[in-house]
């Protein structure tokens, strides 16, 4: 399955879902599937390197926390969910807040699996 993909897949199974994106490590876009305007999560990609990268400096201080595998930002309208692929790329999913936050985790955990496998 091709990463395009595993993220029609995310968006179509996700209740709610607005779009999903892979990105690398300085917020670029690599793929991605959204309901929305591409440049909406576009944008949205760009800030999650600047917020995983100042999660990362915040949480290198916990040493028995293990490493970052997953962030759930939720605000009035949205849910952004941010999860590590590997070193150099991540998955973005946003979810209208309306939606369940679990079955998106669950979506976006099997989506992150399937694309491991592509890489």
């Amino acid at each position: 399955m091709s990463i395009e993909a595993v993220l029609e897949k995310l968006v179509h199974s996700t209740p709610k879902a607005i779009g999903a994106i892979m990105v690398d490590w300085e917020g670029e876009a690599v793929q991605e599937y959204c309901y929305c305007d591409p440049y909406e999560i576009r944008f949205i990609a760009a800030h999650k390197a600047i917020l995983l990268s100042a999660f990362k400096e915040l949480h290198g201080s916990c040493d028995d926390a293990g490493q970052i595998e997953e962030l759930v930002i939720s605000s009035s309208g949205v849910h952004l969910i941010i999860g590590i692929i590997d070193e150099d790329y991540s998955l973005v999913l946003s979810v209208d807040r309306s939606g369940s936050l679990s079955l998106a985790r669950y979506h976006f955990r099997q989506a992150l699996v399937d694309i491991r496998k592509e890489m």
